[in-house]
């Protein structure tokens, strides 16, 4: 394993980023999306060299980042993307957005399936669209899409579903055969699907990710896939994403957005992510290495520290879905937390009524400050 050495907490908090600048310093800050590791060397490198020629202009029309993104899904995923189906936007909300625009309009149905990221409900109401549910199946030891619900969503008029795959913040990969089982109900429904891929890069040892354009033609022609390096490299301040389409209408739906698109996008951001793309993998294998181990720790502390805590170990990213109900802390344990034991989580109620009495946990972190979090946790009960 590369030296991934976690700064002490001393030097993290001289970071001037949304993570360390929320909270006073007497409080451990695992909420936040952003990792704490060191910057991958060849990421590093680049963004150094960028500054060091001045060279922080407008991002440049070329297919740098086509060309990247192509390879590294061809190399982690063996799937095969033309370049010429990625369009570049300045990171996946932005991109979920402006495409939501394009195939929904005023108070069309769009439908999510909570707990699920807190911001797809935004970006649905952003447009001017009516959110509807259709929950995860299962729970913490075991969730997974419920492809009835999504049926009876979906024959309801939908429009569009926005799906997150990985999802966050329960950690699942969805399996092939429920992502195809969704490509046909599309199909048969006339339904867009637009697949936050965000976390795939951090798939973690045992599962397997999927892209959704991959599964199936039906697939190909409803879906819409965003990718980013922001989260497998942390790299979310420097904005550039892409959306990647593989199939003739949704492609000309990626064709009418914003020209200027590209202009919006980080010029820092698209060199960071290329050369996170092209070789930032010994990095990130360290990283996923890091991560396995922490949400295995993880499990270990819980059950050791705080028994009646119910968590299952995620497939993907470095977030934890903890339930906290057996505790009595009521429906924001996060709240309850913050005050009591000073470690400032993210409100499970957030990410949909199905989140009540849960919080969710950033484990990106050392494992002597996610021991810290724990102890701090357990000594509130």
């Amino acid at each position: 394993m590369g030296d991934l050495s976690i700064p002490p907490l001393a030097e993290l908090r001289k970071r001037r980023s949304a993570k360390w600048r929320t909270f006073p310093d007497d409080v451990l800050p695992l909420p936040v999306a952003e990792m704490d590791f060191p910057l991958a060397e060849p990421v590093a490198r680049a963004l150094h060299e960028a500054v060091d020629r001045s060279d922080t202009g407008y991002a440049a029309p070329t297919r740098d980042l086509a060309d990247a993104v192509s390879a590294y899904a061809r190399r982690a995923w063996d799937w095969r993307i033309d370049a010429g189906d990625v369009r570049t936007v300045a990171d996946v909300g932005i991109g979920i957005v402006e495409t939501l625009r394009r195939v929904v309009g005023a108070g069309d149905r769009v439908v999510i399936s909570p707990p699920v990221y807190e911001p797809f409900s935004w970006w649905v109401r952003e447009v001017g669209a009516h959110v509807v549910e259709a929950p995860l199946a299962g729970g913490p030891l075991g969730w997974r899409l419920d492809l009835d619900a999504l049926e009876r969503a979906f024959a309801g008029h939908a429009a569009a579903y926005v799906l997150c795959n990985p999802h966050n913040p329960v950690g699942l990969v969805h399996r092939r055969e429920d992502l195809a089982a969704l490509a046909e109900l599309a199909d048969r429904y006339g339904v867009y699907v637009l697949s936050d891929e965000i976390h795939a890069p951090l798939v973690l040892p045992g599962a397997e990710f999927i892209p959704f354009l991959s599964v199936s033609d039906e697939a190909r022609r409803w879906g819409f896939s965003f990718l980013s390096a922001s989260k497998g490299w942390n790299l979310a301040g420097l904005k550039a994403a892409t959306v990647i389409t593989a199939g003739p209408v949704p492609k000309r739906h990626v064709d009418r957005l914003s020209p200027h698109s590209l202009y919006r996008t980080g010029h820092l951001g698209v060199l960071a992510t290329v050369a996170a793309f092209n070789h930032g993998d010994q990095w990130l294998a360290d990283v996923l290495d890091v991560l396995d181990r922490n949400r295995r720790l993880l499990d270990e502390l819980l059950a050791k520290l705080l028994p009646g805590v119910h968590y299952g170990q995620p497939q993907a990213g470095f977030l934890a879905w903890i339930d906290f109900r057996a505790l009595g802390w009521g429906g924001d344990p996060a709240e309850h937390i913050l005050a009591a034991a000073r470690v400032a989580l993210n409100a499970g109620h957030r990410y949909g009524d199905a989140g009540i009495g849960f919080a969710r946990l950033n484990f990106g972190c050392s494992p002597q400050t996610l021991t810290e979090a724990v102890t701090r946790i357990a000594a509130a009960c």
